[in-house]
């Protein structure tokens, strides 16, 4: 089961990608209405992707502009050590 504090990590992480690709490209900005939410359903990861979908549900329902993206949960690059001077 995932917790609150995943899906918010997780969802920084999207939302980081999600303004890199901005920076590049801020014509999809004008995709977002002025006074809605923008959510993004993470392709690969599943768990994430369902509650983020329940969350653009409940916007909606509350009659919420909604600006729904999809896209790659970025995959974590911990660096390893490969050598260590002493």
């Amino acid at each position: 089961m995932i917790i609150n504090k995943e899906i918010v990590k997780k969802n920084l992480d999207l939302f980081a990608e999600f303004m890199k690709y901005a920076f590049e490209h801020p014509e999809i900005l004008e995709k977002i209405p002025p006074d809605g939410e923008l959510v993004i359903l993470p392709e690969n990861d599943p768990i994430l992707y369902e509650k983020n979908l329940e969350t653009v549900r409940k916007l909606r329902n509350g009659g919420k502009k909604v600006a729904v993206f999809k896209m790659e949960l970025p995959r974590t690059n911990a660096p390893k050590l490969a050598e260590s001077i002493v």
